[in-house]
């Protein structure tokens, strides 16, 4: 699916539509000193084998793609709820 780098949509801040920049959400990277990544490997840890089950065979095929819009105006960010999808591609319109 190809979607334009910059829409016109509703800013929320400015309560007005205002011209947008499109980007791609990219989780950073997981801190191993997190307290739930902590808690999940002490769990793994020892006897008594997995923990947690291990998919055999993964029930989705996509990936939710998470948009970042940015207003050009104030500058504000805000995440567009993800969507399902093979390919995403951003294109200059």
């Amino acid at each position: 699916m190809n979607i334009p780098k910059t829409m016109r949509k509703y800013c929320p801040k400015c309560k007005t539509h205002t011209e947008q920049k499109v980007s791609i959400y990219k989780p950073g990277k997981r801190r191993g000193s997190a307290r739930g990544e902590r808690r999940h490997a002490e769990r793994k840890h020892g006897y008594g084998g997995q923990k947690f089950p291990k998919l055999a065979k993964p029930a989705k095929v996509t990936k939710k793609v998470t948009t970042i819009m940015t207003c050009t105006v104030c500058k504000k960010k805000y995440n567009k709820l993800g969507i399902r999808i093979k390919k995403f591609e951003l294109v200059a319109a």
